[in-house]
Parts: structure tokens; C-alpha cells; sequence
């Protein structure tokens, strides 16, 4: 009799928990710029309406309000039970592989009866490849007065490069995955060429992405971010090509705008919180201890820079961007110095491969391709 009880109660216990709407946590990165943040929350508001049956929280994982754990704090008190947690970044780094990782295992110590899910970055999409050929054809001339004669005939495909410019970072997997998705975008299009570089971090920059393609024959060149929302990175952006633009007038340049409220864009978060909630997420690393070796090293501050390997990745973090939301995730106006490392070898068993790890220490500050 006890038992059959005890399991009734389990039964309604667990058919209470399915009735309550699902609560998702956004997490955006943050900037120092307010319309960015203001387009992030609208982004955040776009996702709601399509899924009306949802609870949502927004939250950012620096230079805004609320915090990730101020974010859990707001969906617990609105009676959450599972708390499914999406990331709103481009490309996985330190951020998601990192600091989100550990916000929610605080968040499981402070509140033990609730569950946390953890969605993944929106990584390699052809819809984002598609996002990207929208920006190319709303691209518009970076034209000085003196230079609207200049150019009277239409420059053919065969004489156009595309430059993509991503955030950057030191997370080889991230950067790896941008080169990814310009060499999608080249297959789908017949200009000149598709070419890549960062305005942070990673080489090759801006500035030598944009000679780069002078220097391949371009008679025009469009250049696109590879970014979430505006934000101090876009505003560097816009002020470079210019710059070019000026010290270049035989050429024509073009500048694309970021990916904002792009309805493929809200696709592609959409496709992420729905298998967020049945729970077909790739694994984030949540049981891998070496996270919490890595957490040991971590300052919120950010005047320290770790590595974290693991499943045959690289963890860095510290320079991801929702880039100032770039997209897989940025920190700037400081220096990371300190690294943390851990390799393949001994001790620990995980996902049918063992590793070791050691802690080493660099005192060679990490510098930016803009010098912040």
C-alpha cells in the first residue's frame, strides 16, 4: 500500500512538472553599447512570439543586466522546475564551453531541486549562409561625393570578392567553423572569391583582409560582419572600411550590415530551443572535472586567459563574441595572461578517451588586431 502510494505521488509529481510551462533562458553576451543590448532584448521578444507557450528570461553573460545568475534567480521565481538554458552565440568558445557551464552548476548548488538543460551555439547553418547572401545584396557603396562618377559600369561577379569578417578568438574549433561557413557561402555564389578574416585576436585581420583582396585583382570588394547585433566591434567595423574605402578610390567597395532580426536568424534559435526542451543537445562537458580545474583559474574579471581541451577541442576563453555581440564571444580593454591546459593521456575516462592535464603559465599578453 505505502509503495503504490509513493509511486502515485511520483506519477503526480511528474505530470505536474510536464503542465507547467517551460521556462528558456537566453543568454546573450552583452555590450558596452546600449542598441545592442536594446536589439538583443527585441531579438529575445521575436522568439517569445513564436513560441507563446514558453516562459522566457533573458539574461547576458557580461557588460549588462541581469546576470546569468540573476537570469535563473527571475525564471525560479516565476516558478520554473526545469530551467532549459539557449545561448544566443555564433560559434562555441570559452563562453559556452566555459562560463555558462559554470553559472548553471552554481545555479544547481543554490537551487538542488530544479533541473537545468543546457542548449549549444548555433554553430555551421546553411540558413546562416543564407542570411549572408541577403547582406550581400543589400550591401550598400562606402561612396565619397567626389566619387560617385568614378564607377558608371556594373562590376561583374568574376571581378567581386567577398570579405567576411569574423569576431576572432583563440579557440581554434570557433575560428575553424567561421572559415566554414565563407568557404558555404562561396559554393552558393560565382564571385571572384569568398575571403575571411577577424577584426580581433585571429589573423588575418581587417586591415589585411581587405589588402588581401585588393591584391587578388578585386575591382569590387563587399565586406560583411559576421555579427550578432550592433555593438563596439560593428562601430570599429564600419570606421576601417571606410578608411579603406578613402585610401582605395579605384575600387568599389560595398559594406553589409550584421545579422540582427533576420528571420532566418529566429529560425535558427527557434530550431535550437526546440531541441533544447526534448533534449537533443550535444553534451557541453558538464561532467568533465577538468572544467573545474579550469574554474579555479577563472576570474570574472577576465585579467587572466584559459585553455581548456577537451573531446578534441579547445576550450579558450576570454575573447569570445557575441562580439560585443559578434557571436562567439568577446572581452577586450584588458590582457589574459594566465592558461590552464589539459591533454589526452591518463586518469580521465571520458567519452571513450582518457586525458591528463598540467597547469602552465604565460606571462605574454594576448593583444587584438585593432590594438584595444
Amino acid at each position: 500500500m505505502k509503495a503504490s502510494l509513493v509511486a502515485e505521488n511520483a506519477v503526480t509529481g511528474s505530470t505536474e512538472r510536464e503542465q507547467q510551462p517551460k521556462t528558456v533562458l537566453l543568454v546573450g553576451h552583452g555590450s558596452r553599447v546600449a542598441e545592442g543590448n536594446v536589439e538583443l532584448r527585441e531579438f529575445a521578444d521575436l522568439l517569445a512570439a513564436r513560441k507563446p507557450e514558453l516562459t522566457f528570461e533573458t539574461c547576458f553573460i557580461e557588460l549588462a543586466q541581469p546576470s546569468i545568475a540573476e537570469g535563473i534567480d527571475n525564471c525560479i521565481r516565476g516558478g520554473a522546475t526545469t530551467v532549459y538554458v539557449v545561448p544566443i552565440i555564433l560559434f562555441a568558445a570559452g563562453h559556452s564551453k566555459l562560463d555558462i557551464p559554470m553559472a548553471i552548476d552554481q545555479a544547481k548548488l543554490k537551487y538542488p531541486a530544479v533541473q537545468f538543460v543546457y542548449g549549444r551555439p548555433i554553430g555551421v547553418q546553411d540558413k546562416a549562409v543564407d542570411i549572408l547572401l541577403d547582406r550581400i545584396k543589400e550591401a550598400l557603396p562606402v561612396v565619397q561625393p567626389e566619387q560617385v562618377e568614378i564607377h558608371p559600369a556594373k562590376v561583374e561577379d568574376k571581378d567581386t570578392i567577398i570579405l567576411v569578417m569574423g569576431r576572432g578568438g583563440s579557440d581554434p574549433d570557433a575560428n575553424s567553423d567561421f572559415y566554414k561557413m565563407t568557404r558555404l557561402l562561396w559554393e552558393k555564389t560565382n564571385y571572384k572569391s569568398v575571403e575571411s578574416c577577424f577584426i580581433a585576436i585571429a589573423k588575418p585581420s581587417l586591415p589585411e583582409g581587405l589588402e588581401r583582396c585588393l591584391a587578388l585583382g578585386a575591382r569590387k570588394i563587399v565586406v560583411l560582419p559576421y555579427l550578432l547585433f550592433s555593438g563596439v566591434l560593428m562601430q570599429q567595423f564600419t570606421e576601417m572600411v571606410a578608411l579603406f574605402a578613402v585610401a582605395h578610390p579605384e575600387l568599389e567597395v560595398e559594406i553589409g550590415s550584421y545579422l540582427g532580426l533576420h528571420p532566418l536568424l529566429a529560425d535558427l534559435m527557434t530550431e535550437r530551443i526546440e531541441e533544447t526542451l526534448i533534449g537533443q543537445s550535444f553534451a557541453n562537458c558538464d561532467n568533465c572535472r577538468y572544467r573545474d580545474e579550469a574554474a579555479e583559474h577563472h576570474d570574472h574579471n577576465h585579467d587572466h586567459h584559459d585553455h581548456h581541451d577537451h573531446h578534441d577541442h579547445h576550450h579558450h576563453y576570454g575573447e569570445e563574441g557575441h562580439g560585443e555581440h559578434g557571436g562567439y564571444e568577446e572581452h577586450y580593454d584588458h590582457t589574459h595572461e594566465q592558461e590552464l591546459q589539459h591533454g589526452h593521456g591518463q586518469g580521465h575516462e571520458h567519452a571513450g578517451h582518457t586525458h591528463e592535464y598540467e597547469v602552465t603559465t604565460q606571462a605574454t599578453p594576448v593583444t587584438d588586431s585593432v590594438g584595444r
